[in-house]
């Protein structure tokens, strides 16, 4: 599936060239990626993106990405652009009453960024589990629960492609999915079953 980012001619030439290099991105085929209308009022430039882990019809895991940019500068930012990042995932509830699970699920974040080279600072959030039991009506159903990432950072340089990237293999360590091998690249849209999750700019 192809997502056009419809960017508004009003952003700074910095910004629109980040963004402009989204366009190549290639995440793994179970994420898709759709946009989503960007936030108003957290700075004066903003793109934001939806994401899902889809495997065989079912939701594994699910997540925003905002990227905020203030030509001005922020300094709880260290700089003009931070990303900010939502993930929500079901867990078994044996995992969730691990106490090790939030480090490890900051470590999710930590990793993906590493490995996909995106350069930052000021990384910051939180990680939480939660557990639900159900009664009355719904008592039937099994207990559930989840853990969920709010994270953000401040990207260095003008790369956002590899933050974009970073981003999906946070969705996918958090459905589960084992980390892509070393070397190993997305295969290209053109050869996919599953429609693509190319990352395209629109006109603006």
């Amino acid at each position: 599936m192809s997502v056009e980012l419809n960017a508004p001619a009003d952003l700074p030439a910095d910004f629109r060239r980040a963004v402009a290099g989204l366009a190549d991105v290639e995440l793994r085929s179970e994420v898709i990626i759709s946009e989503l209308p960007a936030p108003q009022r957290l700075a004066p430039h903003a793109i934001a993106m939806h994401a899902a882990v889809m495997s065989g019809g079912d939701e594994l895991a699910d997540g925003r990405l905002v990227v905020l940019h203030d030509p001005k500068g922020q300094d709880v930012w260290e700089g003009t652009t931070r990303c900010v990042a939502y993930v929500q995932a079901s867990v078994d509830l044996d995992i969730a009453s691990d106490p090790m699970l939030p480090g490890v699920g900051w470590a999710w974040l930590t990793e993906a960024l590493d490995v996909a080279g995106a350069q930052h600072c000021a990384a910051g959030g939180t990680v939480t589990r939660t557990t639900s039991e159900r009664f009355g009506a719904l008592s039937e159903q099994p207990a559930a629960a989840e853990v969920e990432i709010r994270a953000s950072w401040s990207p260095i340089g003008d790369d956002l492609a590899s933050h974009l990237v970073a981003f999906g293999e946070l969705l996918c360590a958090a459905a589960g999915l084992p980390p892509m091998p070393p070397g190993v690249v997305a295969i290209p849209a053109n050869r996919r079953k599953r429609p693509s999750t190319k990352v395209s700019r629109g006109r603006s």
